[in-house]
């Protein structure tokens, strides 16, 4: 088991948003997490990354206890990647520059170098792009880059929020695309999303997230065809 939530609840200033979370993912798969706004899915991703410490519960990643522990510390001690909703580029900083800082556990200059060259053949527009400023990119390549400085890293686990907020759908579809190459490649990922719809398409398995609590668990494409997520999320 990569990672486990044992009954997780969380929240903001003492205001609880989640409410006894179970989730399990073995290494390799591709999870998604939906449900709609507000249902509590960023708070789950901010928990697991350490940016929120939970109220009650454990998570455990490789057997691990990491809920106790800095993000800082989670991040570069277990590999763990969390590209948050809003993308928290460096603007005035080139596209290289911020690639660069996503490196900053990588010691080696050669592997840095390695890891660059992946990403730049995952996504070519960050090659072309390398010396331009990040705030100058479009909506799409922000989003790219914002992946891109995960990924050098070198995650065990990429944590994505809601990739396809504010990108044109055209660029979505040629996102999800690179997301399902990097876990055929051995990342394990973890996808938050509204994209109800797609994301169930590309998912191994999927939790349904409403009002804090996971109502629905299964297989992607099997959830799909669930009367309660044709219902409430698809309006059919």
């Amino acid at each position: 088991m990569l990672l486990e939530l044992n009954n997780i609840s969380s929240g903001y200033s003492g205001a609880v948003v989640l409410f006894d979370i179970n989730l399990k993912i073995n290494k390799g798969e591709f999870i998604s997490i939906v449900g709609s706004n507000g249902a509590g899915k960023s708070t789950l991703l901010r928990t697991i990354s350490g940016v929120i410490k939970p109220i009650a519960g454990e998570i455990k990643f490789n057997n691990v206890r990491i809920d106790n522990k800095e993000p800082s510390r989670i991040s570069a001690e277990h590999k763990i990647a969390h590209i948050p909703e809003g993308r928290m580029l460096f603007p005035r900083m080139t596209v290289l520059q911020n690639l660069e800082l996503g490196a900053y556990t990588i010691k080696e200059k050669s592997r840095r170098e390695e890891i660059l060259e992946r990403i730049f053949g995952l996504f070519p527009r960050m090659h072309e792009r390398r010396s331009q400023l990040a705030g100058t990119l479009s909506g799409g390549e922000q989003q790219m880059l914002a992946i891109s400085r995960g990924l050098m890293l070198d995650p065990v686990l990429l944590m994505l929020d809601e990739p396809s907020l504010g990108v044109q759908p055209n660029i979505v579809t040629r996102i999800y695309e690179t997301i399902k190459l990097i876990n055929k490649q051995g990342t394990t990922v973890l996808l938050v999303e509204q994209n109800v719809q797609d994301s169930l398409k590309m998912s191994d398995r999927a939790y349904v997230i409403q009002t804090g609590k996971i109502i629905i668990e299964g297989k992607g494409k099997e959830l799909l065809g669930s009367d309660l997520v044709l219902k409430a999320y698809l309006g059919i």
